[in-house]
């Protein structure tokens, strides 16, 4: 029943199509419009889905702080924004986040703690800021409480996704599995990239 639902997400994550609307703050709440964000985004969702995937090819601490760091680092992204600093290349940033962190997984790049949490933090920053750019009339904490939020469950569906394989299929079986779904992001990024 478990590998059933570990696949189930797996599809649910590589399938899902981008929305092209946010939630009205006015309407649903700056809260509610915050944990949208992320899931009204095929990019954000690849991406978030792949910090999961590699944190728990990382394994150790890994699971937990890299997916913490790209978080805090996606708020400081946010608070740029916010205060209008500039940060250039925004979008093709984040497109090449999906690929970078799904090839990451697909080849299971083995990284001390503090590199893999320092790479995920570069592109959380780009996250962060279209974020922030994006705000419109929402309260801009509520907002970020709310995509912090929605990101971090995201992190959790990709460890998960990780973690469950590997207890599954058991040892190298289940660290392919792992990989796979990276590289089906990674794939899912060059597809975006190319503006399908």
């Amino acid at each position: 029943m478990l590998k059933k639902s570990a696949l189930t997400l797996l599809i649910l994550a590589a399938t899902v199509a981008p929305a092209f609307a946010h939630l009205d703050p006015a309407e649903h709440g700056s809260f509610a419009a915050g944990f949208s964000h992320p899931l009204f985004g095929l990019d954000h969702i690849l991406a978030m889905v792949a910090v999961g995937l590699w944190a728990a090819l990382l394994g150790g601490r890994s699971v937990f702080m890299v997916p913490t760091a790209f978080v805090g680092t996606m708020m400081a992204g946010f608070a740029a924004a916010l205060a209008g600093l500039g940060l250039p290349f925004v979008e093709p940033v984040i497109a090449a986040s999906v690929v970078v962190i799904g090839l990451l997984a697909l080849v299971a790049l083995q990284v001390p703690t503090i590199v893999g949490m320092v790479m995920v933090g570069f592109f959380a920053l780009f996250h962060g800021y279209a974020h922030g750019g994006e705000l419109g009339g929402a309260g801009a904490w509520s907002f970020a409480v709310g995509f912090a939020i929605a990101t971090a469950l995201l992190h959790a569906i990709g460890v998960g996704i990780g973690l469950g394989a590997g207890r599954l299929a058991g040892g190298p079986a289940g660290r392919m599995v792992t990989r796979l779904a990276g590289g089906l992001t990674a794939l899912g990024g060059l597809w975006i990239a190319v503006g399908a």
